[in-house]
């Protein structure tokens, strides 16, 4: 279950990165025209890469507390209940979830984004943390402002924390977030010409199709194991 969840969240960061640059592209823009011009002796590149590195570090690392959370949250509770009955709920909710996002990520059918309306109610109070940080000049301000940016509402984060409350393990949790996290470094780090050439190939239907299909057996073989666990 774990090795499944783990390769599974990387692999719905890495092709939902045409979601997360059409979503967040924007809001990296912003950050980084706030870039301060580089000392006369530093490299350009060196100088702005490791901002959008701090930028991503502090998003990935709010995903990461957000699995700790949930996964801890749900391993809490097996605590006051049955603990088999849980976990069996639990690893359907994950084998469902992980077939709609295979659905997403090949296309099919779009209706996980929905999930985001669950989450304006936070980020309306989250928001005005990051105005707070402007202008962001420093690398430190940087990592907070991905911090803060971590908690935007994304229906692929949220579907993927659902792996993290099924899990019922804070470990487990925020190692699924961390690699989901991983997975959308390529697509919000691409600029120019690696950006345009990265989404196509994401965007190419055999891609599409193939990463749909593993994740959609990823979550019918959790299926199955639920299955098998009622019987």
């Amino acid at each position: 279950m774990m090795d499944y969840s783990l390769s599974g969240a990387f692999l719905v960061g890495l092709m939902g990165g045409v979601h997360c640059f059409g979503m967040c592209g924007g809001l990296l823009g912003a950050f980084s025209s706030q870039i301060p011009a580089p000392a006369r002796h530093d490299n350009p590149l060196a100088h702005r890469l490791g901002f959008l590195l701090s930028y991503n570090g502090g998003r990935i690392a709010s995903y990461t507390l957000a699995g700790a959370i949930a996964g801890g949250a749900t391993g809490g509770l097996s605590l006051l209940f049955d603990a088999g009955h849980l976990t069996l709920f639990l690893r359907f909710l994950a084998g469902i979830m992980m077939i709609l996002l295979g659905l997403y990520v090949a296309k099919i059918w779009s209706g996980v984004v929905f999930i985001e309306t669950l989450g304006k109610g936070l980020w309306r109070v989250i928001q005005p943390f990051g105005k707070r940080l402007l202008p962001i000049d420093t690398r430190v301000k940087a990592i907070l402002a991905g911090s803060v940016w971590g908690w935007l509402p994304c229906g692929l984060v949220y579907s993927t924390l659902t792996w993290s409350v099924a899990s019922a393990n804070p470990l487990d949790g925020a190692l699924i977030m961390l690699f989901f996290g991983l997975g959308t470094l390529p697509a919000l780090l691409s600029v120019g010409v690696a950006a345009k050439s990265l989404m196509g190939w994401l965007q190419r239907r055999a891609v599409r199709w193939l990463s749909g299909a593993l994740l959609m057996a990823f979550g019918v073989q959790t299926l199955y194991i639920g299955v098998a666990q009622l019987g």
